[in-house]
């Protein structure tokens, strides 16, 4: 196997993630059209819960590969994350190592999935980190934008998650670029908070 394929456990776990996301959260998902079945993404979107991920592999048969915090990566736990296809993140530094390893993914038209307030947003969201648009401006990717909604109580159905209109970084003033994302993922949540 290639270091940049999809990796098996993934395939074989999110099946079983999307059928207990189903019958427990029976989350409404939208605008998975937006998703491409081939070639290279970033998924960029907020954070509210520890299952955020989880509910984006059951929102589409494309493998994606997050960056994920590098305190997931501890004891018997990094076997797992490692053999998922995730890549650690040390948030007190910077990470070269690991933006390499998310180029390599997209430039093998790979998903990259990214929470880009780098932690949970208690009810609000966060500034934007540059990662996602700095990936994207880098590597030619689209961002497809997300938003999460709703809360991940069991049998609730308010839960929903909303893939918007895939989006180009053309110019390289990533601030302002940063700040456009993090508009638009704020107008989906606040459009979807009222539906």
């Amino acid at each position: 196997m290639k270091r940049y394929d999809d990796v098996f456990l993934y395939k074989i776990l999110r099946p079983l993630i999307t059928l207990l996301f189903k019958v427990l959260y029976r989350p409404k998902i939208i605008g998975t059209n937006n998703i491409k079945e081939r070639g290279r993404i970033i998924l960029a979107g907020n954070h509210n819960n520890n299952l955020d991920g989880a509910l984006l592999i059951s929102s589409t048969k494309r493998n994606i590969h997050f960056l994920a915090k590098i305190e997931l990566f501890k004891g018997i736990k990094k076997i797992f994350f490692n053999n998922f296809g995730l890549i650690s993140v040390d948030r007190s530094k910077k990470n070269h190592k690991s933006l390499q390893m998310a180029y390599e993914y997209l430039k093998n038209e790979k998903v990259i999935g990214i929470f880009p307030e780098g932690t949970f947003g208690k009810g609000k969201i966060l500034p934007f980190k540059l990662g996602a648009v700095k990936m994207a401006y880098e590597t030619g990717s689209e961002i497809v934008p997300f938003a999460i909604t709703g809360d991940f109580k069991i049998f609730s159905k308010n839960l929903k998650i909303e893939f918007g209109t895939p989006i180009r970084i053309t110019s390289d003033d990533l601030e302002k670029e940063n700040v456009k994302l993090r508009n638009i993922v704020v107008e989906m949540v606040n459009n979807n908070e009222y539906i």
